[in-house]
């Protein structure tokens, strides 16, 4: 399964946000709690069902959203 596999989006889940594997694990829980410092390790421990591929998919996800922003600061 390709990282781009890994995140779903689907309009009844949580607000049709884009999740993880059709989870209610939301790319934005992963990225937040890396955010706070958690490892991948203590964030597997919390919900075992993830994967450690979905963890970088979330990276992946986010880091490709970030680059299709184009908005340049000061113009």
């Amino acid at each position: 399964m390709s990282a781009t596999e890994r995140i779903t989006l689907e309009p009844g889940k949580r607000g049709g946000r884009p999740c993880v594997r059709g989870l209610r694990i939301t790319v934005y829980d992963v990225l937040a709690m890396l955010a706070e410092g958690m490892s991948e390790e203590e964030i597997l421990e919390d919900f075992p069902e993830l994967e450690n591929a979905d963890i970088r998919a979330c990276l992946a996800y986010a880091a490709n959203r970030e680059q299709g922003v184009l908005k340049v600061v000061g113009e």
